[in-house]
């Protein structure tokens, strides 16, 4: 049968509870390490400054604002490389005195 489809970009989180002030990195790689060139990060759809050539994104200090949907995107392969994005996950910064509720 057809191969399973794998998603060709993984964007990679920190599973640690983020809190405001942390420093936290994004990483957007490929998949079984494949070559990524040209990558981009999106938050809440808007594109982010993205690496001049690199996978990485730091987010310094991580603000309440960061919260929210992430996906990267980026030429996969070597020669014929095509442009693909990641599955999108979402960050949720805690701030660092939890609120009581309303």
């Amino acid at each position: 049968g057809p191969p399973c489809s794998t998603d060709q970009l993984v964007l990679q989180v920190p599973a640690r509870a983020l809190l405001e002030g942390d420093t936290v990195t994004l990483r957007c790689r490929g998949w079984q390490d494949m070559l990524v060139t040209g990558v981009r990060f999106y938050h809440k759809d808007k594109n982010l400054v993205w690496p001049r050539n690199g996978i990485e994104l730091s987010l310094s200090p991580l603000q309440l604002q960061h919260s929210g949907r992430y996906f990267c995107g980026g030429l996969v392969g070597s020669g014929m490389s095509r442009w693909h994005n990641s599955a999108p996950v979402t960050m949720k910064v805690h701030g660092e005195h939890p609120h009581s509720c309303h």
